[in-house]
């Protein structure tokens, strides 16, 4: 694959840290190239050949310039791979229960790591600080293997930027806008949540409310803009009302504010999946709280797939998040960085789900 340079911004060296070593990342912005070219270029790797001689030029200028120089050791590491690919979840305990919702992303990381000769190393934080890994270097120990992925709604930027900088092969399960550079694969989050909004205005429900948490991490960005734009297309109105954030679902989504959503004439309530299924679990309590039934008298819609322990509860119209298939799509991403090689996966299409949860509004 030929590398497209990107637009190249004017070089200033001396906008460097003052006393550091240039890194991968630095060459690879100041010659407008990605950072996976700057490494085949500097590493003098075979696959390397697919860059035009322009692009290599530049790299090998701006490299001088900025006096990078390779590290003897990191050198000697990429060179002795061990063909283990590390995986790391952000959650409070690694998920080895079948029920948790992470699992089948593991069950797809494991079967695509074996079929392309892969062994498996599980970290859990446990060494430093926990699965938060909040302290510095917390993440040091997924070098070990020849690359990570990660797991996880909230992970730690900082130490993520540690790693693609220092060029180590990094994969994050799910979308992220930062650390820059940083590759993943994700779910199509906001074509299903557009469908599931035609799917109620078919329905016939005008007034639809989303409920999600209160945070700015990308799979909740998605669905909502998923929402916003299957009202526009629905010409259905998408008002300061649309989207009630919440950091405590338990204590804002009552019985009152379901009753005060119906009477400005809300007929259809959709709750974003979150890894705790905390929006979900109150929207029930609070319908069984005003003594309404599910779809007669408020219809709901769940924007992926209701927590494990709810699975007797009626099945929620809305989406599914085929796990299975990300984790796979995953280690594909994951081994190409490993084998030096640019490439990118399609987002992951998330099939609707009818559920009984919704109907006409009465």
């Amino acid at each position: 694959m030929t590398e497209v340079p990107r637009s190249r911004p004017g070089r200033n060296p001396a906008a460097r840290r003052p006393g550091a070593r240039p890194r991968q990342a630095e060459v690879a912005k100041a010659a407008g190239v990605s950072q996976a070219t700057v490494s085949l270029v500097l590493g003098g790797k075979e696959r390397g050949a697919t860059i035009s001689d322009e692009t290599r030029s530049r790299v090998l200028d701006v490299a001088r310039e900025l006096g990078y120089a390779h590290d003897p050791a990191a050198r000697r590491l990429a060179a002795a791979r061990n063909n283990l690919l590390g995986v790391f979840s952000f959650t409070a305990t690694f998920p080895t229960d079948v029920q948790h919702s992470y699992y089948p992303f593991l069950v797809g990381v494991e079967q695509e790591a074996a079929a392309r000769g892969y062994d498996l190393v599980l970290f859990t934080g446990s060494s430093s600080g926990g699965a938060g890994a909040g302290v510095p270097d917390a993440l040091s120990r997924v070098r070990l293997a020849d690359g990570c992925l990660f797991l996880g709604r909230h992970a730690p930027t900082a130490e993520l930027r540690r790693l693609v900088d220092d060029g180590f092969p990094v994969v994050h399960l799910g979308r992220r806008q930062e650390p820059e550079g940083l590759a993943w694969v994700g779910a199509d989050y906001v074509s299903a949540s557009r469908e599931v909004v035609a799917r109620l205005a078919a329905q016939g429900h005008r007034r639809i409310v989303l409920v999600r948490e209160d945070d700015e991490a990308p799979a909740s960005t998605d669905r909502e803009r998923g929402i916003l734009e299957g009202l526009v297309a629905a010409g259905l109105e998408a008002g300061a009302w649309t989207v009630f954030r919440t950091a405590a679902p338990a204590r804002s989504l009552t019985a009152a504010r379901l009753r005060a959503w119906r009477e400005d004439g809300v007929t259809a309530v959709v709750a974003e999946e979150t890894d705790t299924g905390d929006a979900w679990r109150a929207l029930l309590g609070a319908v069984r709280a005003a003594g309404w039934t599910c779809p007669d008298d408020i219809s709901l819609a769940l924007l992926g797939d209701p927590p494990a322990d709810l699975a007797g509860e009626p099945t929620p119209t809305g989406f599914d998040i085929p796990r299975s298939r990300l984790g796979g799509a995953a280690v594909r991403r994951l081994t190409a960085l490993v084998a030096g090689e640019t490439t990118d996966e399609p987002l992951v299409v998330c099939p609707h789900r009818p559920g009984t949860t919704s109907g006409p509004p009465r």
